[in-house]
């Protein structure tokens, strides 16, 4: 770190006085927060505090209707600001909550208090009350006289609305002004009580004096009401602060963040009982949340609104659920008025007085009428009925919803842009729409599997065909079990006796029919492998695959499907190629025809992703039904066996990382039966199969890819939801640029290259080839020793351990071999369904904004072989240059020639085209030169295609589907050379003109081998082991991923399995030599790029910082796109149904990982930046991370277009900014507002704070002095928070 400048020092003190300031008198604040003042008029009474409360309730107050008790104030109490009850529920949960920390404040401020007294010549007694009992004055209702007028302060809990807060604060003031004498109503008459809220006529003879005294304090804190009214204005812009900018969270609660989790599963609880028609249940679990102060506090007005939308349709009790929001202290929002709207339009007999009264009163809101049909989520005829409502009311009618103002600033010329058609009619395309739609309604497909085209003998037919029988009725039979055990357990769920409040798995089980449950769970059977699998894992599987057809069901029920139908009929006329031609994007297309739509549902579904622990939770309990139901005849292999029904699942428990977690594995008798039975066909979720239509384009982030099935546009890791936070507070358009990119890959077509993959599946049903990447099936995997127990008592303790590694390596041995066998298995079968369709792959992104194919197993992000089989569906001429690419990229493919030029490359290209040919013709019994390649399948296509392509008429007119990739030299280093604008890591990673290319890992490695000769002619000994062994892939990998992060200890591991896979190397020197040569990568890469490591530091010490202070890193990409990280330490405990997430913040990955995401960031950024000037210019594009992928006759356009966007992303000052944007973000700890950071940095030397060095010491004043302030400011007990 730099060494900080004297001056800084200097305005260190400057700043850190005001901290300290603002600290102590949030202190003085927090020591007085539990007076309760009362000034009425010529009045002075003590008044005993309650048991349960202050201000609580008799019990004894009169019910309404509902069976709710109506609030009637006694003479003497006060009713909180959230309107509800207090009772002994609420002081029960008031002391449990105070922290230790706050008991010694309040013992402090008694002793403060005490002194202050002494000082000014007071003493407060203790007085009794009726009942003969001493009252303190710290518990005491303290009543004090004036003549201004009737004033109220009380310290209710804060308040989970903004306006509620501003009474907060108000009473905060009013504390300050009677802060200047903590003890003067100890020295005003004092009335003994005689009952309640009544007081004794007789004065205290001994404080006579007191309202002379009180007059007098009360004239000099009104003297500090200016000095007070700045500590007001603090108050209310930190109140502002924390709030979202969004005006439907401004309306809600400031703490909802805190119970995210806790109101998402009450919501997907109210909302599964509203599907399932159990509306007395959800109208019960509200109730009972909103009766019960203590879980009141969870609720937020989109509770209320759900089951306002419900009784809208019955045309009843909407307006109950509006005074159940507001007496919970809840503001009504968009959708409550909504649904009051639509329960009007759904009664003919509703005066039009009261629909204006209820538009008049969203006026005073601020909430515009013509907002709630472009911000509210309409289902079936909801639309229709509010706008019943406003027309019949004598209030003007709304305008109609806005037509599409396209944007006008773009990050590329739209003047020049040519929108690419794709080679279908407008007739296909929309006979491809329905074909998807009716796959994604089913939820699953089946599909063959590429193992049924094996050859068998008329024996294993015979076995197989038996086998398969008995399968099928077994199926029968579970399937019956099932449902009976499902049956019999949503009878004990329905008529369990627990609370209302208590969230059950009840209405999750009656989402669908009884039928598909159990088809997910015969359907996870068949998936499961032979060596089991985490039940968390399972389960989780379980539960998403309910949620998924869910969410399917409820977007027909909503009748969504029909108007997508519409919709997307009408946008397919952007793509097809006998329609006309249009000059906009696809988002602005489906923007435009949604808004021409606007009458009916909405198409964007307003329902909520399940919480992690719910979606665990059911699947836990459709697991135990699973174990618990499904047996088979233990003799159906073994006919020798007794006849007895077992479980084919068993719940074990196994170690993990030394964690025990639970375990389901299948008995060995189901492993057989599946394997013998070699079942031909393989059932997938519909998600799983690439689109057979071009996707939905994004249009927001919670809109787009899949057609019904519901997709995020950014994955995050279980449990974190920040970046959904951010992604909302965004306006839409700074997603445009990154929404378009997405559309673009997305609707790149692709098909399948089915002469080789008739080649791969020959080998995948032969033995399977390891050299070429095709795993062989279990049957050559090696046998699992086992051994007698008489034997091993004669072994010595050494052979036993030998014995027992050996048993432990054969079964991972075996299990990995599953695991691929599998994995290859999924992909072909995918590969051979697809065979004579055209698909898309709809695209979504990370946290760190890196695209990615939404289908899991099959797509080009895939390994070597899944890439050979995809080609581009649209197929153009080779041109003049087309072939020369063809050939360069080949030898690009076998990883000859890195130090080559493209003129070398080509040159050595033609020289083999007798292997070449070769290969092609003879794939499998030719000389094989292809084999030898690093990428042989896709070397061996690209044989193909030039053999094609040289034995046509006329090479230039050849029409090409293969994609032409072109890879960044080390992108990791490109970004950090670039930023640096280091002239030497520059030219080793080709972003400067060379005679021939550069190889940054040919490099590393040449100079890893100038340290080691120096080494050996020392006498090193390992540097004299490794003589001949240091290449450029032993250092290829650490010199890659040096740039993301890696560390010496990964570094080395790295190292270590390319040293293994040498068979010459020494395995005894394995460890040694893989030691030695990550210390000499790491140096050579420091002595080769100086300003990257520079860089690297800088971020990972900004990131240590931030982190330090409580906060995750936070930055947003040139783009516009936000990011967070969101690395916390989770810790899980699972005990049957519940699973518990506790989480903190990991600051050691917050740290580490924000170099490498910030590398990430840039290198999506450029590649969206290519992605979308590409697509303008007519080019077919997709990418793979750095690597960008065209057809042959464009890939000079892209090159030029590539090259453009990195010189263009690159000329703007990337550092400075975020420097800019870690200063604003940060400096919010700063305990004055009103200072603003832009002022500050245009302030003399304050400007180096854009200097790193200037940012880690403003980072660290922040550190060290806010941490300070917000552990005494943003405690739940502070007045000001």
């Amino acid at each position: 770190m730099h060494k900080i400048p004297h001056s800084y020092v200097d305005y260190f003190i400057i700043f850190s006085l005001p901290f300290l300031f603002a600290v102590l008198k949030a202190r003085i604040q927090q020591l007085q927060s539990d007076v309760i003042v009362d000034v009425q008029h010529e009045k002075v009474q003590f008044v005993k505090a309650s048991k349960s409360g202050i201000g609580a309730s008799s019990g004894n107050s009169p019910k309404n209707v509902f069976g709710e008790r109506t609030e009637v104030p006694k003479a003497g109490q006060t009713i909180s600001k959230g309107g509800g009850q207090t009772g002994k529920g609420e002081g029960k949960d008031a002391s449990a909550s105070k922290s230790r920390w706050m008991e010694k404040l309040s013992q402090e401020k008694k002793t403060k208090t005490k002194k202050l007294k002494q000082k000014l010549g007071l003493e407060d007694k203790p007085v009794k009350s009726s009942k003969g009992k001493l009252m303190l004055p710290g518990t005491s209702h303290k009543t004090i006289s004036t003549k201004a007028g009737i004033k109220t302060a009380s310290t209710v809990k804060k308040s989970k609305t903004l306006k509620n807060q501003e009474h907060t604060m108000a009473a905060s003031k009013h504390e300050h002004t009677m802060a200047a004498a903590p003890v003067a109503a100890a020295n005003v008459p004092i009335r003994k009580a005689k009952g309640k809220g009544k007081a004794s006529k007789e004065p205290a003879p001994e404080l006579s004096e007191a309202r002379n005294r009180a007059e007098e304090m009360e004239r000099k804190a009104e003297a500090k009401a200016q000095e007070l009214a700045e500590v007001e204005e603090l108050e209310r812009k930190l109140n502002q602060w924390a709030v979202s900018a969004r005006p439907e969270l401004v309306q809600d609660n400031s703490e909802a963040r805190v119970y995210g989790d806790v109101q998402r599963s009450v919501r997907c609880y109210l909302e599964a009982c509203v599907f399932c028609g159990d509306i007395d249940r959800a109208h019960r679990f509200l109730l009972g949340h909103h009766r019960m102060v203590s879980r009141r506090n969870l609720l937020n007005i989109g509770l209320y609104n759900i089951m306002m939308r419900v009784w809208a349709k019955k045309v009843s009790a909407a307006q109950y659920f509006i005074s159940m929001a507001c007496r919970a202290g809840l503001k009504p929002n968009l959708g409550s008025y909504c649904a009051a709207l639509e329960c009007m339009g759904r009664n003919p007999d509703c005066s039009p007085h009261v629909i204006n009264r209820v538009l008049r009163q969203m006026e005073e809101d601020g909430l515009p009428v013509d907002e709630l049909f472009s911000h509210c989520v309409f289902r079936q005829d909801e639309r229709d009925m509010v706008l019943r409502a406003i027309h019949t009311s004598v209030y003007a009618p709304p305008p109609p919803p806005p037509t599409l103002i396209l944007c006008s600033v773009c990050v590329f010329q739209r003047a020049d842009a040519k929108y690419p058609k794709m080679a279908f009619s407008l007739e296909e395309l929309q006979e491809r729409f329905s074909r998807q739609l009716s796959i994604e309604q089913a939820s699953t497909i089946t599909i063959h599997s590429v193992e049924a085209m094996k050859p068998v003998t008329s024996h294993m037919a015979k076995m197989v065909n038996k086998l398969a029988t008995y399968t099928y009725s077994l199926r029968l039979v579970w399937h019956k079990a099932l449902v009976g055990a499902l049956r019999e357990g949503k009878i004990i769920l329905a008529s369990s006796t627990q609370k209302a409040v208590r969230l059950s798995l009840y209405p999750y089980l009656c989402l669908l029919d009884e039928k598909d449950y159990v088809d997910i769970m015969i359907q996870s059977l068949s998936n499961l492998p032979p060596s089991g699998e985490s039940l968390h894992i399972l389960a989780k599987e379980l539960g998403n695959r309910v949620h998924n057809m869910f969410c399917i069901r409820m977007k027909g029920h909503n009748q969504m499907v029909d108007k997508l139908s519409h919709i997307y009929n009408e946008y397919a006329e952007l793509l097809a190629k006998d329609s006309k031609e249009f000059d906009v994007l696809p988002r602005e297309r489906w923007w435009k025809l949604e808004a021409e739509h606007s009458s009916g549902p909405s198409l964007l579904g307003d329902e909520t992703h399940w919480p992690h622990m719910v979606v665990v939770e059911l699947g836990t309990y459709l697991v135990d039904l699973m174990v618990k139901h499904m047996k088979v005849n233990s003799d159906i292999l073994n006919s020798a066996y007794d006849r007895k029904l077992i479980p084919v699942l068993y719940h074990m428990y196994t170690f993990r990382s030394n964690k025990q977690v639970g375990f389901i594995k299948p008995h060995p008798i189901l492993t057989q039966m599946q394997q013998d039975a070699m079942d031909t066909t393989l059932t997938f979720d519909s998600y799983v199969m690439p689109m057979l239509c071009p996707p939905v384009p994004w249009t927001s982030a919670k809109f787009g890819a899949y057609l019904l099935t519901p997709t995020k546009m950014m994955r995050a890791v279980e449990g974190a939801n920040q970046h959904e936070i951010l992604l909302e507070k965004c306006q839409d358009a700074d997603l445009h640029a990154v929404l378009d990119s997405l559309n673009q890959l997305g609707n790149a077509a692709w098909r399948i290259n089915q002469p080789l993959l008739d080649i791969i599946i020959s080998i995948f049903n032969d033995k399977g080839s390891e050299k070429l990447d095709v795993p062989p099936p279990n049957s050559e995997a090696p046998k699992i020793p086992r051994y007698n127990q008489q034997d091993s008592a004669t072994f010595t303790s050494a052979e036993k351990a030998h014995l027992k590694r050996e048993v432990v390596n054969a079964k991972k041995k075996c299990s990995e071999m599953h695991s691929l066998r599998m994995d290859a298995l999924y992909k072909l079968s995918i590969a051979n369904h697809m065979r004579d369709e055209v698909f898309w792959f709809p695209h979504n992104m990370d946290f760190r904004g890196r695209t990615y194919p939404c289908p899991p197993y099959f797509n080009h992000l895939g390994s070597d072989v899944t890439r050979a089989v995809l080609v581009f569906a649209e197929g153009k001429p080779l041109g003049p240059g087309g072939l020369e690419w063809l050939k360069i990229h080949l030898v690009n493919l076998t990883g000859l020639k890195k130090r080559s030029s493209l003129a070398g490359r080509l040159e050595y290209a033609n020289s083999i085209m007798d292997d070449i040919l070769d290969s092609a013709d003879n794939p499998l019994i030719g000389k094989k030169w292809w084999q030898n390649a690093d990428e042989p399948w896709q070397t061996l296509a690209c044989c193909m295609e030039i053999a094609n392509a040289v034995r046509s008429p006329d090479p230039t007119h050849f029409i090409s589907h293969f994609p032409v990739h072109q890879d960044g030299s080390c992108n990791g280093l490109q970004h950090y050379a670039a930023l640096g604008r280091d002239v030497i890591g520059a030219t080793s990673v080709n972003l400067i003109p060379c005679e021939v290319p550069q190889d940054v890992y040919s490099g590393v490695a040449q100079q890893v081998e100038e340290f080691r000769v120096r080494d050996a002619e020392k006498g090193l000994k390992i540097a004299q082991v490794l003589e001949g062994f240091i290449s450029r892939k032993v250092v290829k990998q650490t010199v890659m991923t040096v740039v993301y992060g890696v560390t010496r200890y990964g570094g080395r591991l790295q190292i270590e399995k390319r040293l293994k896979e040498i068979d010459d190397f020494p395995k005894e020197y394995v460890w040694d030599a893989s030691h030695y040569l990550v210390h000499q990568v790491f140096s050579s890469l420091k002595e080769m790029f100086t300003g990257t490591r520079e860089i690297q530091d800088w971020l990972t010490e900004s990131a240590r910082l931030i982190s330090k202070s409580g906060s995750t890193v936070e930055w947003v990409t040139p783009l516009g796109l936000p990011i967070i990280q969101p690395y916390h330490r989770s810790r899980t405990q699972m005990v049957r149904v519940n699973v518990t997430y506790s989480r903190y913040l990991n600051t050691v990955k917050q740290k580490n990982a924000f170099p490498p995401n910030f590398i990430h960031s840039l290198d999506s950024t450029h590649m969206m930046l290519t992605a979308l000037y590409c697509y303008s210019a007519g080019l077919t594009f997709v990418s793979v991370h750095d690597c960008f992928w065209t057809h042959a006759i464009t890939v000079d356009t892209m090159n030029k277009v590539c090259r453009e966007q990195f010189v263009a992303l690159h000329s703007q000052p990337i550092l400075q900014e975020l420097s800019n944007f870690l200063l604003k973000k940060y400096w919010f700890w700063y305990p004055f507002p009103d200072l603003c950071i832009d002022t500050i940095l245009s302030r003399g030397s304050f400007g180096q704070f854009l200097q790193p060095h200037g940012l880690l010491f403003a980072l660290t004043c922040i550190v060290n002095c806010g941490t300070l302030y917000r552990q005494v400011c943003l405690s739940k007990s502070c007045p000001i928070n």
